[in-house]
């Protein structure tokens, strides 16, 4: 269905609303800038502010609706004959060998990461949202599987595959803000990768095969 030209315009409005409190979080810090100097540098009342960005995290954080249930994704469109966790390794080599922006190899990344760093109330909504992954993953893996709600494995198995992408993002983070050039993290990355699938058991490997009895 095509997009309407109200929705377009609130789009547009959200966009614009959430780069210039980007701009401001950035050359400030997240903690020293409040919702009504955004509000003003955007020319817009703090009630809009709000209407779209319950919270202030959400101005900064306003893509994390992507993040949440990336890894449920990647689970539901693994190939016949692939695990769970065979899927997400794949995604994270292919977003990593195409050196990606959704995974924080982009120059600039040190900056977004150094807010988030220096801010409390950030790293505290990037361990929620990193909470939401897991939780998501869970209930995927269960609804992939067939498993009850009193059967365990499905959440030991979301605790080690969300370890793989958790661990990737946050060596990305910490090498961009060491100053590392994206194509160089790319490579640093991809053997982290061949490392991390190493040391997963057969079982955790072979965990939800696509077509499997």
């Amino acid at each position: 269905m095509a997009e309407g030209l109200r929705e377009r315009k609130k789009r547009q409005t959200r966009q614009y609303i959430s780069d210039v409190a980007t701009g401001l979080f950035m050359e400030r810090g997240f903690e020293a800038v409040t919702v009504a100097e955004v509000a003003q540098a955007a020319d817009v009342s703090v009630n809009t502010v709000y209407n779209y960005f319950p919270a202030k995290e959400d101005l900064f954080l306003d893509r994390s609706k992507g993040v949440v249930d990336r890894l449920s994704r990647w689970v539901r469109g693994r190939g016949d004959g692939e695990s769970a966790a065979e899927a997400v390794l794949r995604e994270l080599r292919e977003e990593t060998e195409a050196v990606s922006p959704r995974i924080g190899l982009m120059d600039g990344y040190e900056k977004f990461m150094k807010v988030i760093q220096e801010s409390p109330t950030l790293r505290s909504r990037m361990w929620a949202i990193g909470q939401e992954v897991l939780t998501n993953l869970e209930q995927t893996l269960r609804e992939e599987t067939g498993a009850g709600d009193d059967d365990p494995i499905p959440a030991l198995m979301a605790g080690q595959i969300n370890w793989l992408h958790g661990t990737v993002i946050a060596a990305i983070g910490q090498r961009m803000l060491a100053g590392g050039r994206p194509t160089e993290v790319s490579r640093e990355t991809l053997v982290l990768l061949d490392e991390m699938e190493g040391l997963l058991s057969p079982k955790v490997l072979k965990y939800a095969v696509r077509g499997a009895e």
